[in-house]
């Protein structure tokens, strides 16, 4: 049974932790480059307590223990972790610090995994816990490793280079900017240890963990421009040895915890939200000087070249046409029944996959029947599929990898057949009129995320209705799908970004949404890219949105009269815009189907 089977995996890592002298331990989803998706082999929580959201923790004493989520997972944690072994416990209710120096006693010796912990977190916990006279561990190899037998290897996949043409900018002249930050800051080097910020700098690519191609690996940047690049053996090619020139020298990933303490003397810039806690020990504990600085590549990473912003406007024309096609495929044969969650999920990656230029999905497809699609962050499986019930609301949101650019689009359709009920036709069109509210708006230069969050839930407020989820999120190009700096969200909220000016080349998602918990959820997701506005007689710099998303929306969940003339132009624009693009890419039923959806409203 599968939960004999994790209480005897809790059982196991509680003798080793005894073994160890430990009283208990932490265990996050994470791994050694605090990346939002792990490789299969980093995925300890899930293997100990069955739990597979993306965000969590766990905490594991003697005679006690608790899983932590935030309320993207109450329902999810509770299906898929058993009550008798673990506690649930709600963030930010409460976090496993706090929960440990109320649970542990006095004395107690709580190990943590250095290499999975950012070092905010570790320094933050120790104090939390020793005030209370518990003692916060570093541990000398992480003991669920030790007792998970038939744990996988990482991925052997190659690193391969990702071409200038699609990069805009080679890897020297982004090394070269690097070199003067660290000079004008006075320091030696900066350690670069987010994957992605890796991939970006270099110009490389991989295939080390699912949905986003980046190759696990270090690199530290130095100040006259050469780098170290810290991967294993087995992933390096002639081909990227090649491509990454005599400025940058190759190096087992083995050897980048010696590099660390080889840079003793130095000025080293490290990113706390980015290094976990161990790159920090190792480097203090060299003497070196250790400046907590934001990663150099962070926002120029963010700002798309003109290559990367053309790239991004190609794959997204190549992936509407795929989603139209899966639309017009579900509108005719899930009123029938016999569509699922799965069958339907499965569908959309083989209209993705016509695609030569498809290389993975951006993220899992959220494809949410009925009373999953209340829930924003729902990922279907075996045990979760339901049958897409006719006459009823259907959520999809999904997103594909191209070598010139990412994609992330969410569509809510209704399933015939009947007509949709008035209340989700007026919270539908409260969430278009947001999404157009953001689409269209104009704002000073370097204006922050947060300032316009409102603006895409003005017309929900109108109604005292609100979500739960942050309206944008930053999109890499052939990267992370969620990429920082940039948020468009509530000030102050459970994530950061949402102070960071929002400046020209910047790509966000506009995803306004309305959840009924238990009956139906509603999402419009595009992707954009901020330019330049064209303002008369403005004084300064403006900025707004293009839209870089084009498949048709919904017109069954639209109440016209609640819309205004500036509403309308915009939703008839739009579809003129999706059709023109789609179009010469559709034929037969999936084209006849193309120009019916973006007739004018």
């Amino acid at each position: 049974m599968l939960m004999q089977t994790h209480e005897a995996r809790l059982a196991a890592l509680r003798t080793e932790l005894a073994r160890r002298g430990l009283d208990g331990f932490v265990v996050p989803i994470s791994d050694e480059h605090m990346s939002e998706y792990v490789g299969s082999y980093a995925r300890r929580l899930e293997w100990l307590t069955g739990f597979g959201g993306s965000a969590g923790s766990a905490v594991v004493l003697k005679d006690a223990a608790a899983m932590f989520t935030d309320g993207r997972y109450t329902v999810q944690v509770r299906d898929q972790v058993d009550g008798k072994l673990y506690a649930y416990e709600d963030v930010p209710k409460t976090s496993p610090a706090k929960w440990i120096a109320a649970t542990a006693q006095r004395g107690a010796r709580i190990g943590y995994d250095a290499w999975l912990h950012g070092v905010k977190w570790a320094e933050q916990a120790a104090a939390v816990l020793a005030a209370k006279g518990i003692e916060l561990v570093p541990v000398d190899g992480n003991p669920i490793d030790a007792v998970w037998a038939d744990r996988p290897q990482p991925s052997d996949a190659p690193a391969v280079p990702h071409e200038d043409r699609f990069a805009g900018r080679s890897s020297a002249d982004k090394r070269a900017m690097v070199a003067d930050w660290l000079k004008h800051e006075g320091h030696n080097a900066a350690v670069i240890s987010a994957l992605d910020s890796v991939a970006w700098l270099l110009n490389i690519r991989g295939g080390d963990i699912a949905n986003t191609p980046v190759a696990l690996s270090y690199v530290i940047a130095h100040a006259d421009g050469t780098a170290d690049l810290f991967i294993e053996a087995g992933k390096v090619t002639p081909q990227l040895v090649q491509h990454l020139g005599n400025a940058v020298t190759v190096r087992e990933r083995s050897a980048f915890e010696p590099a660390l303490a080889a840079l003793a003397g130095k000025t080293v810039a490290v990113d706390p939200d980015n290094a976990v806690a161990a790159v920090f020990r190792a480097l203090e504990d060299s003497g070196a000087k250790v400046v907590r600085a934001t990663d150099p590549t962070v926002l120029p990473k963010a700002i798309k070249t003109p290559a990367e912003q053309q790239g991004h406007r190609d794959a997204q024309a190549r992936d509407g046409a795929a989603v139209a096609r899966f639309l017009r495929w579900l509108s005719e044969e899930a009123p029938k029944g016999g569509v699922d969650e799965l069958s339907a999920a499965a569908k959309l990656a083989g209209f993705r996959g016509l695609s030569p230029d498809l290389r993975d999905a951006s993220f899992d497809t959220i494809s949410a029947a009925g009373p999953h699609a209340a829930l924003p962050h729902y990922k279907v499986d075996e045990d979760s599929n339901i049958p897409i019930p006719p006459s009823s609301i259907f959520l999809c949101d999904s997103g594909g990898q191209y070598a010139d650019g990412t994609t992330d689009i969410t569509r809510t359709v209704w399933i015939g057949p009947g007509e949709p009920s008035a209340e989700m036709i007026d919270r539908n069109t409260r969430v278009l009129k947001g999404h157009i509210q953001l689409a269209t708006a104009v704002f000073p230069d370097e204006t922050p995320g947060g300032a316009i969050d409102a603006l895409a839930r003005m017309h929900l407020w109108q109604a005292g209705l609100d979500y739960g989820h942050g309206t944008g999120h930053g999109v890499g190009s052939y990267l992370s799908v969620h990429e920082g700096p940039q948020r468009i969200s509530k000030p102050g909220g459970a994530f950061p970004g949402t102070e960071t000016p929002l400046r020209a080349g910047m790509i966000l998602s506009n995803e306004p949404g309305y959840y009924k918990v238990g009956a139906y959820g509603i999402r419009i997701e595009n992707l954009v890219l901020v330019v330049e506005a064209a303002v008369e007689g403005a004084e300064g710099t403006y900025l707004g949105f293009e839209t870089l998303t084009h498949v048709p929306l919904d017109r069954r969940l639209v109440d016209k009269t609640m819309l205004s003339a500036r509403e309308v132009e915009w939703w008839n624009a739009y579809h003129a815009r999706v059709e023109e693009l789609l179009a010469p890419q559709l034929d037969g039923a999936d084209l006849s189907w193309l120009k019916d959806e973006c007739r004018p409203l």
